[in-house]
């Protein structure tokens, strides 16, 4: 089960990876309740696509108890309520889940917390290797996270290295 916070969810609609990406996961994708409003709201272009997979139920959403957990998260790791109910949800699944996250201090929690953890990057790159892109288009979408992300410059030279298959 992969559970995501909002910016990762929104970056690889941004990128039109997201639906390839899920179709070919084949195991349970969540959100939490508060990533649902995060992403719900903002009126954005990739909102429609977002809220598609939601109605489709390729995304399930789930409601996450705990507000003194919740807030100890973002307390802890400096994370926004998304992050926290995300965290929150992998604790809850422990051993099945995989929190898909691009906020630095919520990468921060997950490895203080032993959560597996991915991001639009590796996303990305797992999809070259699955073959569901070829590495010109990787290339471009690549380009197209590193413009609407907040990536190091070291970051993005690693994946381009990745995806070109380590030239």
């Amino acid at each position: 089960m992969i559970i995501f916070d909002a910016s990762t969810l929104i970056l690889l609609a941004k990128i039109d990876i997201l639906d390839p990406f899920i179709s070919d996961y084949g195991k349970q994708v969540l959100i939490p309740e508060k990533v649902k409003e995060e992403v719900l709201q903002k009126g954005s272009i990739e909102t429609p696509q977002i809220a598609g997979l939601i109605a489709d139920d390729k995304i399930k959403v789930s409601k996450v108890d705990g507000k003194k957990m919740l807030q100890k998260l973002m307390d802890d790791f400096n994370i926004d309520s998304g992050e926290s109910e995300a965290i929150a949800l992998a604790m809850h699944h422990r051993k099945a889940a995989i929190v898909a996250t691009d906020d630095r201090n919520a990468i921060r929690a997950c490895r203080f917390l032993k959560i597996d953890f991915i991001t639009a990057i590796s996303v990305l790159i797992r999809a070259v290797e699955k073959r569901l892109l070829n590495r010109n288009e990787a290339i471009l979408k690549l380009e197209r996270l590193e413009s609407v992300g907040r990536y190091k410059k070291t970051i993005i030279a690693d994946a381009r290295r990745r995806i070109r298959g380590g030239e």
